[in-house]
């Protein structure tokens, strides 16, 4: 399962159409709500027990990636997007069994934990390759591979209503969408596991993939124990955290706050603004991970964090009184959630070279997790208080939308916090070469 070596002139920019086939797959997760009123509808259940395949699909992405990031590094990633692609379409072809036969924890089962084990493997899978191939711009190969899991959903969505208005909505409908799902995603990231090539050892200046390995190299084993692992942790998680609370609550956050005006948001524009943010999230992914090779990687993160706390503020000041400022504000803060997530690996690979950088970015997935928890519980837990408190419109999200601020200023003094890593966590200078070496045999 080793990658072939890439030959002599073989150009470096085949390897993110690869990485791009693999995350393009697996973003279908963002895509989970088209499923959720069928299944509802055709085995009775409620709006808690349709969304817990995503929910378990997102835990074990988290706790794959972390788990699974050194093995990933020591197979390599032809092994890492072979296993991604089995678990993934697999876990689409046991919920079509579950949908089939009408047993729902056979759905949750193949979709959320044998799905989410791939979505977790594929997510990190291209990183450490995409950054040995372009050492000289990392944010913007990693922000490419990325930009496909934001940007899987757009696919994914309108693909799947249409199957599901082709085939019905009953259980046979859906299970033959998945089955379609599972086939189909099968054979495209099949084309990544054959595209995929690590660079040769060493290469002459400019592009070359060699240059990835100058400097100090840190193992994930060491990485953890440092301050600078566990400030990043806390960057992403509260970025992720003041992104995604905003994301899961998107259509009946701006129909709330613009339900007494005098242009109240209708369905149909809730559900266009929902697919704005989920652009913005994919073009920040691409866009601000890009410039941060050029403004460098704490510096954006300054932006991401302190920008983002101002557009919290505004949509809490004075949201409620423009849709044209509540929808840039929107916008801008799912394109710093996108950013974030493309930014990260190149921040790590500043900070740990890139020795192990996917395993380390593996254990930094575990924020994720947790933001994921995190956010939608307090927009959703605290709108669910003030609504029984007798308010309404966008008095139901301001203390949510201040939280999110001060979580925000949380992340920017760990960002602040972030220094070179102490030497005494180096590893020998002979020994990443020697790794290096060893993966590609």
């Amino acid at each position: 399962m080793s990658p072939p070596m890439a030959p002599a002139g073989w150009s470096r920019w085949l390897v993110p159409p690869a990485a791009l086939s693999v995350h393009l797959s697996i973003g279908q997760a963002y895509a989970w709500s088209v499923f959720k009123p069928p299944l509802e509808s055709a085995l009775g259940l409620s709006g808690t027990q349709s969304a817990l395949p995503f929910q378990l699909g997102i835990v074990m992405l988290g706790l794959s990636a972390a788990f699974g990031g050194t093995l990933v590094e020591r197979k390599g990633p032809r092994w890492a997007m072979t296993v991604a692609l089995v678990c993934f379409s697999s876990g689409f072809l046991l919920a079509a069994l579950g949908a089939a036969v009408e047993q729902y924890w056979l759905i949750v089962f193949g979709y959320g934990f044998v799905g989410g084990i791939g979505l977790g493997i594929g997510y990190i899978s291209p990183v450490s390759t995409l950054i040995k191939w372009f050492p000289d711009r990392p944010g913007m190969a990693t922000g490419i591979a990325i930009m496909g899991f934001g940007g899987g959903a757009l696919i994914a969505s309108p693909w799947s209503a249409q199957m599901l208005e082709s085939f019905g909505t009953d259980s046979s409908g859906i299970a033959l969408a998945f089955l379609v799902h599972g086939l189909t995603y099968a054979v495209f990231m099949l084309l990544g596991v054959l595209l995929v090539r690590v660079p040769r050892p060493a290469k002459p200046s400019g592009d070359r993939p060699g240059a990835a390995l100058d400097g100090p190299q840190v193992s994930a084993r060491s990485a953890v124990r440092t301050p600078q692992f566990w400030c990043l942790w806390v960057v992403l998680c509260m970025n992720v955290t003041a992104g995604i609370g905003i994301l899961e609550k998107a259509a009946p956050m701006i129909t709330d706050f613009f339900a007494d005006s005098s242009t109240p948001v209708s369905v149909s524009a809730a559900a266009g603004f929902v697919a704005l943010l989920s652009a913005a999230n994919m073009a920040g992914r691409i866009g601000w991970s890009s410039t941060s090779d050029l403004i460098g990687r704490k510096n954006i993160y300054r932006v991401y964090l302190g920008a983002g706390a101002l557009m919290y503020a505004l949509i809490a000041l004075a949201g409620d009184s423009s849709k044209p400022l509540f929808v840039l504000c929107a916008l801008v803060i799912l394109s710093f959630y996108g950013g974030g997530f493309a930014t990260v690996p190149a921040y790590l690979k500043d900070l740990f070279g890139t020795y192990q950088v996917g395993a380390i970015h593996g254990r930094l997935l575990t924020a994720w997790s947790t933001a994921g928890v995190l956010g939608p519980l307090i927009v959703n837990w605290i709108a669910d208080r003030q609504e029984e408190a007798g308010k309404d419109g966008s008095s139901l999200y301001t203390l949510s939308l201040f939280i999110m601020m001060g979580l925000l200023a949380v992340g920017f003094v760990a960002n602040e916090l972030v220094r070179p890593v102490h030497p005494r966590h180096h590893e020998p200078a002979t020994r990443p070469k020697e790794k290096e070496a060893s993966d590609v045999q």
